[in-house]
């Protein structure tokens, strides 16, 4: 009898909406799952199609999900740029988090970004770039990831720091490591790609050694 009241207690609690924390697992796997199937969709519909030319309804359809899905990850089509380049500064903090403790912050954010970068198609990179500087509404988006950018390389070199007087210089080589990035990133399509990301982050740091001098 005991037994019995047991067991229905259990059924009543699942038939209430109760959830494990499988199967809550599960779910938001899928969700992230489908987030990011539509930032690659979208992303590769961009490239290849241009930002203005492709629709949510494209987007959508590329990653086997209704429009009405789409909004539930995404406000816009900018939001999905949007999201694409925070993973890609959260990539770079941990990888200046990662360097060794002997390397000087400057050192430091030359070697993340170095190697944050050989990750990235260099093309695909270009490709974004350009598409970024030929819309009005992504270069706002870009000038406000820069600025989100510098906050978080400022939060990650603090963690390298031993006293007070290193949290000013983690913000001030977060300020000059992001301007790197920024002019860096233009010259680079300037001159037409040519030269491998990571040569043109050395020559970038490099030039900055050069005028701290």
């Amino acid at each position: 009898m005991k037994a019995s009241k047991v067991a229905g207690k259990g059924v009543k609690s699942l038939s209430a909406g109760g959830k494990s924390p499988a199967a809550t697992g599960l779910r938001q796997r899928k969700r992230q799952e489908t987030r990011e199937r539509l930032a690659r969709a979208a992303m590769t519909l961009f490239l290849e199609r241009g930002f203005e030319a492709t629709t949510i309804e494209d987007i959508a359809a590329a990653a086997n999900v209704s429009r009405r899905s789409f909004f539930h990850y995404f406000a816009s089509k900018e939001d999905v740029v949007t999201a694409w380049q925070e993973g890609a500064a959260s990539a770079l903090v941990a990888e200046i988090v990662a360097r060794p403790a002997d390397e000087s912050m400057l050192t430091a954010a030359e070697n993340a970004i170095a190697a944050a970068i050989k990750r990235l198609d260099p093309a695909e990179a270009a490709a974004m770039s350009r598409l970024k500087r030929d819309n009005p509404a992504l270069q706002a988006r870009d000038q406000l990831k820069y600025e989100k950018l510098e906050r978080a390389l400022a939060e990650g070199l603090a963690r390298r720091a031993r006293n007070k007087s290193d949290q000013l210089k983690a913000r001030l080589v977060a300020m000059i490591a992001t301007g790197a990035m920024r002019v860096g990133g233009e010259s680079w399509i300037g001159e037409g790609t040519r030269e491998k990301p990571e040569a043109f982050v050395k020559r970038t740091f490099d030039a900055i050694r050069a005028i701290l001098k």
